[in-house]
């Protein structure tokens, strides 16, 4: 397996294939590179190269006990780029890892990336606070902690099943195998680093960072995510951003880039040929 080692020694699972233009792709909580296999598929057969890393704790990467927040996957991001020697990529981040994309850019700045989209992505901040008030009340994240404690396989059964991939809507063509893809990619993951994870992505503010992000960057979002409500995320985002332009889909879930990669992966296309 090609992985990259960090300062304290964590290794970070990579997949590299192709050549031309490097596309990074950021997974969210508590997946690993593969949620890019749409991705993957689709951007190497365009003649780009591709890129998948398993954040420290999650898939096939060193199931860590510390490090497990912002500054460090951020500075994980950055060993990669460093290794690989990428420059000119374009980074890409779904959820928690469009986090990761935004603390990287605004920690290591831009020299290496010409530009990023954040898909579904937990920016500007997610917690309920007197400075956030639209945001979700620590409960929801407790809530979430107390489910991996008490039955961590379950819980990854219960939500794709649902929300993630707006499977819980009436009508909604739910498919086993998105579902049970996902509890896999969930169970590969360390559970220390993924309970520490919560508090990365939900607590982490991430306004400084969007304000340095000086590259065009694209922000798309379902107006039906049920796990980063747009109000409070994108629509907020796209304005810090310098040059952020916001692109919302009527009635598309979290999971998006899963249940409708047709559309996204062609307007990621257009955005990164535009």
């Amino acid at each position: 397996m090609a992985t990259v080692k960090t300062r304290d020694g964590t290794e970070i699972f990579y997949k590299d294939w192709g050549t031309g233009q490097p596309i990074v792709f950021s997974h969210g909580w508590p997946l690993s590179g593969d949620d890019w296999d749409a991705q993957m598929i689709f951007f190497r057969s365009q003649g780009f190269r591709v890129i998948a890393h398993d954040r420290r704790g999650h898939g096939r990467s060193t199931q860590t006990d510390a490090g497990n927040e912002m500054d460090t996957y951020a500075d994980d991001l950055q060993a990669l780029f460093e290794a690989l020697d990428l420059r000119g990529a374009v980074l890409i981040g779904h959820s928690t890892g469009g986090g990761e994309v935004a603390r990287f850019l605004g920690r290591h700045g831009t020299s290496r990336v010409a530009k990023a989209v954040l898909i579904g992505a937990v920016p500007p901040v997610m917690l309920k606070s007197d400075k956030n008030p639209g945001g979700l009340p620590i409960e929801v994240f407790d809530g979430i902690r107390a489910g991996l404690a008490a039955n961590r396989a379950q819980f990854y059964r219960d939500l794709p099943g649902g929300p993630f991939y707006g499977f819980n809507r009436p009508g909604a063509a739910v498919s086993a195998g998105v579902i049970d893809n996902w509890w896999r990619q969930g169970m590969m993951g360390g559970i220390k680093a993924q309970y520490d994870c919560v508090k990365a992505f939900s607590e982490t503010d991430f306004t400084e960072d969007l304000k340095k992000i000086d590259i065009p960057t694209l922000v798309m979002h379902g107006d039906d995510d049920q796990i980063v409500p747009i109000d409070d995320s994108a629509r907020i985002s796209s304005t810090l951003l310098p040059q952020g332009t916001l692109k919302v889909y009527p009635g598309f879930p979290h999971g998006m880039a899963t249940t409708h990669a047709d559309v996204i992966n062609a307007d990621l296309l257009a955005f990164i040929r535009a």
